[in-house]
Formats: C-alpha cells, structure tokens, sequence
C-alpha cells in the first residue's frame, strides 16, 4: 500500500512546485531521498541496559532495527574511547520514510511542550534540513512509563534540489511547522 503522504507528493506538490519554479519535467523537482534519524547516547553507551532500551525505542519510533555507532578516535576531554558506542542511527527510504515524515508532522511534534515552530536555519548549502528534538516521549509508539531517561533526537532529511529555497517550498507543502518572520 502506497503512503498517504507519497502519493500526495507525487499528485499535488510535485506538480504544483514545477508550475511554481518553471521546472521543464517533474524530475528537476525537489524530491526526498532518505530520512536520517541520530540518538547519541554519550557516557550511557557503554552500559548495555541502557543502549538496549534505547535500541528498542528509536526502533519503535522508525520502524527498523537502529544501527550502533562507535567512535572513531579517542578524545580524554569527552571521555571517548575509540570503537566504543557512541549512539545509535536509522536510515529510513523510500514507503518507510514518507510514513514517518507523516508521523512526525501530524502527530509527534504538536505533541512538544511551548511548541512554536521549527527553525527555517537548519537548511545546508546543498538543501537538506536538519533539526533536533529535545524528548523522544514525544512520539506515541514510545511508552512514556517505560523509557528510563528522556533523551534527544537529531533528525535529517536529505533532498535533492537544485536550490535551497526548492527544499523550503517541499517541507511547507508537507505541512512542516516552520516559524515565520516576525512572529516572536
């Protein structure tokens, strides 16, 4: 079964940002490749019960198994040791990504406390938006009871456009909750 959220990009904004920026095809428009989604655990990684809770939440939260990170080098500083874990990452594509995109607009960001909107300064030079959030309780698959410490989640989208202002037009059709100028 195709995901909502797919099946309007391909009906309605894809046709609507290549009226908009005069795109010859459709394939000139911006088009979301992957969705990458980062829990860094730091001093809690090398506890097992720890980084096992977390694994079973953010694969809750995606839908698929989460990948352990380790660290690439030792830094006394951070209290790093090389090849230790570092977090946990998932890489969602294609149905899987468009369904989470859905949820996460729709369902687990309203849910933030003093929510006002998501800063428009996380776009890089080549389009891709990166934005973090503070709770992970915030989706609904995650039982609030059960998680033992609320942590942080850095989520990435990764676009494909040919300019930064084509990837801004994709997320607001999406119905993102970008905060506009000169609201407070």
């Amino acid at each position: 079964m195709i995901p909502r959220l797919k099946e309007l990009y391909k009906k309605e904004i894809l046709p609507n940002i290549k009226q908009k920026f005069g795109f010859k095809n459709l394939y000139m428009g911006p088009k979301i490749q992957k969705v990458v989604i980062n829990m860094g655990l730091g001093v809690d990684g090398n506890d097992s019960k720890i980084l096992k809770s977390c694994q079973e939440d953010l694969a809750l939260i995606a839908g698929q198994r989460p990948v352990i990170t380790k660290f690439k080098k030792s830094i006394s500083n951070f209290k790093t040791r090389k090849n230790s874990n570092a977090g946990l990452k998932v890489t969602l594509r294609k149905n899987k990504m468009y369904e989470f995109i859905d949820r996460l607009v729709n369902i687990a960001l309203p849910r933030i406390k003093d929510f006002r909107g998501l800063s428009a300064n996380g776009f890089d030079k080549f389009g891709s938006y990166t934005f973090g959030v503070k709770e992970h309780i915030i989706f609904p698959e995650v039982n609030f009871d059960k998680a033992d410490k609320i942590r942080g989640l850095d989520i990435t989208i990764v676009i494909s456009s040919l300019k930064k202002e084509h990837s801004v037009e994709l997320l607001e059709k999406l119905n993102f909750p970008f905060i506009k100028k000169g609201d407070n």
